[in-house]
């Protein structure tokens, strides 16, 4: 008997093996072939089912088995040309592929920021030729992609997303679009390029991947360690590592030469004793509430807590100014105001952990400043400057951590930011790109005797800073 595979709302149908319980019942199934674990029997259907996942698995499978079946769950095509444009690729970019290749297409490419990652996308689509989705964390991402396609391919390139709908060969949305049209897009595609794939992991957004069936799977990433753990999902949803290359294996001939500073900055006489009253008010309200801020929940049960009293409210306002002490003292704004001069000829990006740090930067020295609430005209407005040169400098908070393309940075001042290990990597990135003889300098500010000390010390636990 023929088996029938179809889609339906991200997941397989399988028809037409033996009905009830499990495929290995079956006797359909040949003993010696390894039945995939995903297929199980639905009662509410009577068929076998499976997630979208495991398309390419179960074809292998059948085929292997000898068994035969029709394909009514792929909806894709093969694209009709490849590259228009051809540019030559790196070696590492050309392993990367082949890498990729020998996993049967599917699996994680880690390059640092600057590597040309979507370069090897272009390279692992033109060489599968199937409707590719590419799916990236941001709409300004988006737009990249879709430029870097038309123009690579020559074609009219699909946006789902951002109030557009537009489903073509080659396709480009976010992760929140793919999570909410996944089962009307799961079966339109034999590639998808997950770019920034760290952010996979979560649970809507795995649930997305499990529901479409591209058999050709490719994430891209500079760092795919998360601080949950939740990285080791990425080889289900993807497949597994093909292939991986530091910063400090790239620098110099791909990379622009770089080296960082850390520069420990003293608080005034003042400002210490504010700083320390304030965190001892902080520090005893947390301890007399027993909530260990170690805990995944202690920031949780730290905000229910301390808004459920006036003592609470108190310790609240003074973890924050503790941590503006930090973040900006006086010392901190006067060095950055030495380094401004310093590197006056050069395109700085001034990192800050929040807004309001930005702002401040911004007002006090008179540059331009990139956030989330940054309108996308204004944004493109001021890279576009930044590029020409019309600014020297920019501040901002998280807005540029990730894959917005800025060449021309040479210097970044980390004023703050969290812990992650990730996020500092990102962000040196930013100035990596190799460009002449570009040499960059990361210069890393850190407030002595503060929390900032020993955050500071978990996001340079990277090769990049050893």
């Amino acid at each position: 008997m023929t088996i029938a595979l179809s889609f339906a709302s991200g997941t397989l149908e399988i028809r037409g093996l033996a009905p009830g319980g499990s495929p290995l019942a079956a006797t359909d199934f040949p003993r010696s072939a390894a039945v995939p674990a995903e297929i199980a029997w639905d009662e509410r259907t009577e068929c076998h089912r499976a997630p979208a996942v495991a398309y390419a698995p179960i074809v292998r499978w059948l085929v292997a088995a000898k068994l035969p079946y029709e394909d009514g769950a792929r909806r894709y095509l093969e694209l009709e040309g490849g590259l228009r444009v051809h540019r030559e690729a790196r070696p590492y970019q050309r392993e990367a592929v082949e890498a990729w290749r020998a996993q049967r297409g599917r699996g994680l490419v880690v390059l640092p920021t600057g590597a040309g990652k979507s370069h090897v996308a272009l390279m692992a689509i033109d060489d599968k030729r199937r409707s590719t989705l590419v799916v990236a964390p941001t709409l300004d991402l988006v737009r990249q992609w879709m430029d870097l396609l038309a123009t690579s391919f020559g074609v009219h390139v699909g946006l789902v997303g951002g109030g557009d709908h537009d489903v073509q060969p080659l396709t480009v949305t976010t992760y929140d679009s793919l999570y909410l049209h996944a089962e009307h897009l799961g079966a339109r595609f034999g590639m998808i390029v997950f770019d920034e794939c760290h952010h996979l992991p979560s649970a809507a957004y795995s649930l997305a991947a499990r529901a479409c069936l591209a058999p050709y799977r490719l994430g891209l990433t500079a760092t795919p360690e998360r601080a949950d753990g939740r990285e080791a999902l990425l080889s289900e949803l993807i497949g597994d590592m093909a292939y991986r290359k530091d910063i400090v294996e790239l620098s110099g001939e791909y990379l622009a030469e770089y080296e960082t500073e850390c520069v420990s900055i003293e608080l005034t006489p003042e400002e210490r004793e504010e700083h320390d009253a304030e965190r001892a008010i902080y520090r005893d309200f947390v301890q007399s509430h027993g909530i260990r801020m170690s805990r995944p929940s202690g920031w949780g049960e730290f905000i229910m807590m301390s808004s459920q009293s006036a003592a609470g409210r108190r310790a609240m306002s003074a973890y924050r100014r503790q941590r503006e002490l930090a973040f900006a003292p006086k010392a901190k704004l006067e060095y950055l105001s030495y380094l401004l001069h310093l590197h006056r000829r050069d395109r700085a990006i001034l990192f800050t952990q929040d807004n309001a740090t930005a702002y401040g930067i911004a007002r006090r020295f008179l540059v331009p400043v990139l956030t989330h609430q940054t309108k996308v005209r204004e944004r493109s407005a001021i890279l576009k400057a930044f590029s020409e040169g019309t600014y020297r400098a920019l501040a901002t908070s998280k807005v540029l951590n990730e894959g917005v393309d800025v060449p021309d940075a040479n210097v970044a001042v980390i004023l703050s930011g969290s812990g992650s290990v990730r996020e500092h990597v990102q962000r040196l990135g930013r100035i990596l790109r190799k460009k002449g003889d570009k040499r960059a300098v990361l210069y890393e500010l850190v407030t002595a005797s503060t929390t900032e000390t020993f955050t500071s010390d978990r996001r340079r636990e990277h090769s990049a800073y050893r």
